[in-house]
């Protein structure tokens, strides 16, 4: 009896972004560690992928990465023992703390954002500039009401399937 394999001819939602982000990950992690950030990995991307080089509240990173707040924290634990960010007073509230880049943490950056640049440039000159333009605007739309719809499926949800992706 012959049993059909789940999305490989024609992937879903889930499968195809995964294998993207697994895919850009890899060659972005890769290219790091040649460059000497040999030291940090895929997960605390939650983190690193969200910086700001003026620092940014662990609330926000959490907020904005779709990831708990408990685990950003252990992240941020992870990259200032690592010597990539460390916790400042916030300026604008002395009881707040921001999460800062280091200088090593605004070299990796900088590292970070010239190898996704070179990504896209690459996909949209193999695809075409439209095209991929295109591409990222559908892309984009469809993260997005993803997102609403699941703020929008209510709290309950919400918590389960971020408890389920620590």
């Amino acid at each position: 009896m012959s049993r059909a394999v789940r999305n490989t001819a024609e992937p879903d939602l889930g499968v195809l972004a995964g294998r993207l982000l697994f895919a850009a990950q890899g060659e972005l992690f890769l290219r790091l560690r040649a460059l000497g950030f040999d030291d940090i990995k895929p997960r605390q991307g939650a983190v690193l992928a969200y910086l700001q080089p003026d620092g940014i509240r662990a609330t926000e990173l959490a907020r904005i990465s779709g990831t708990h707040k408990q685990v950003i924290g252990t992240l941020v634990d992870e990259l200032t023992a690592l010597g990539y960010v460390e916790r400042q007073s916030d300026p604008a509230d002395r009881r707040a703390k921001l999460v800062c880049p280091t200088e090593r943490g605004r070299a990796q950056m900088a590292a970070a954002d010239q190898i996704m640049a070179e990504m896209q440039v690459r996909h949209a000159r193999r695809l075409g500039e439209d095209v991929y333009a295109e591409f990222k605007r559908v892309f984009m739309d469809v993260v997005e009401q993803q997102r609403r719809d699941l703020r929008n499926a209510g709290d309950d949800a919400s918590e389960s399937v971020d408890s389920s992706l620590e």
